[in-house]
């Protein structure tokens, strides 16, 4: 069977299959803030305080396509990489239907229970009507969330990173036109909102589908489903770290807001928001790179090729140390700039984000390779180490330092325990990469 995973991948090939994906994340990270600035200046800033009320049960189900479409590639890579075509396709079929299933099952408990969620969430009485509507909207389209989510993926283990690139400019810039006519000449306010985003989810998913069905298309394909419990047991735990991530973030965030709003109140929210937006979308390009060699690795480790192996992962520690001196720097030269897109440079939010932003940006210096450590794991099928890697560096130390630091230097405390943690997880990743390198043979 032909397979784009079978070829040599030296210092330039690694970069040319990587960057759709790299691009594509940071298309993301760019059409999700451009959603939130259509929210903000369309409705008014309630409405964004309702979209972020929903964020956790947003990242729920997000979490769930992102477990099964991460740990579920690993598994199909391998076995394409052991020329077991006929199985990799029942397994690819068999995950795709069961992250249906789940979006199903969220939707339907969803809105069931959807008051005493909003409740738990902390939609306040003057907000409430906003929250429901937004999220009563999104949940009908749970089911294409988790199924886009798990297929990008899949794209990548198919050979196809463009295609995989493809479908999520279509669905963004669908849902970014979506959002200027369903809230501003439709008047449909928050409810178009949330139609735009569920509508963004269908579309790639619709185009996934076809894809994966055409006939004569060499590579992955629909295949009448197996249900094999270990697949996906093995899946889920494979996936575990990158769903940790996930549903780490949004309680990070809320651990964020409840400190700034102590020491520095709204304008210190404000602040630290526009920070992580700048997060997200610098630490796409490690997340992206990842993302796209980790069905390489798994290829070639199922391969049993040892030589490939080795010079891939070479080549990759390479590669993040680039990508993470150039994210660095770019922060700091670019720092105003950034800054200056959220809010005007005469102002007190301004002020605190510039600094914030120059303290914070030290964490780009070990970030990627602690991303790329997780990503290997799990492409090694070692799902285990990968999601203790990433429930460390994500949630555990980050929460420690918001804790601790500012208890002894303050507002400064703050902005350090994103860099604070990133250290530390390097010296936890940079372990475990030397303790396991003769066991799976990448170095």
């Amino acid at each position: 069977m032909a397979n784009n995973l079978s070829g040599r991948y030296d210092f330039g090939a690694l970069c040319a299959f990587a960057w759709p994906t790299i691009v594509m994340l940071v298309f993301m990270a760019l059409y999700t803030m451009v959603d939130g600035a259509f929210v903000s200046r369309l409705i008014g800033t309630d409405a964004l305080s309702a979209v972020n009320i929903v964020y956790p049960l947003v990242n729920v189900y997000l979490a769930i396509g992102i477990m099964i479409g991460t740990g579920g590639s690993a598994i199909v890579a391998r076995r394409l990489g052991q020329c077991d075509s006929r199985r990799a396709n029942a397994d690819f079929t068999f995950l795709m239907a069961t992250s249906a299933v789940f979006g199903l099952a969220v939707t339907c408990v969803g809105l069931l229970e959807l008051d005493w969620i909003l409740r738990l969430l902390g939609a306040s009485p003057e907000i409430y009507h906003l929250c429901h509507n937004y999220a009563f909207i999104i949940l009908f389209f749970v089911p294409m969330a988790v199924v886009q989510m798990a297929f990008l993926n899949f794209f990548v283990v198919d050979g196809r990173p463009g295609f995989d690139l493809a479908v999520v400019v279509v669905g963004g810039v669908l849902n970014m036109v979506l959002d200027y006519v369903l809230i501003k000449t439709a008047d449909m306010g928050i409810a178009g909102a949330a139609l735009a985003t569920g509508i963004g989810y269908s579309v790639p998913v619709l185009l996934g589908v076809w894809h994966f069905v055409r006939k004569g298309k060499p590579g992955l394909r629909f295949a009448r489903p197996v249900f094999d419990r270990k697949v996906l047991w093995k899946s889920a735990i494979n996936g575990s770290s990158e769903m940790v991530t996930n549903l780490s973030l949004a309680i990070i965030t809320y651990l964020f807001n409840i400190i700034m709003m102590r020491l520095l109140g709204v304008d210190g929210v404000a602040a630290i928001t526009i920070v992580l937006y700048a997060e997200y979308l610098l630490c796409a390009v490690y997340f992206g790179y990842s993302t796209g060699v980790s069905p390489l690795i798994s290829y070639q480790y199922g391969k049993g090729d040892t030589f490939r192996l080795q010079r891939m992962f070479k080549n990759s520690l390479a590669i993040v140390a680039g990508c993470s001196v150039g994210a660095f720097v770019m922060s700091y030269v670019l720092a105003g700039s950034i800054v200056s897109v959220f809010t005007p440079a005469d102002s007190p939010v301004y002020a605190y984000a510039l600094r914030g932003f120059k303290i914070f940006a030290v964490s780009f210096l070990f970030m990627g390779f602690n991303i790329f450590a997780s990503a290997l794991f799990t492409a090694l099928s070692n799902g285990k180490i990968s999601a203790l890697l990433s429930f460390m560096r994500s949630f555990v130390f980050i929460a420690l330092g918001v804790a601790v630091l500012p208890l002894f230097l303050g507002t400064d405390g703050i902005w350090l325990a994103v860099p604070v943690a990133e250290l530390v997880s390097f010296f936890m990743s940079a372990w475990f990469v030397r303790h396991y390198r003769a066991s799976y043979k990448f170095a």
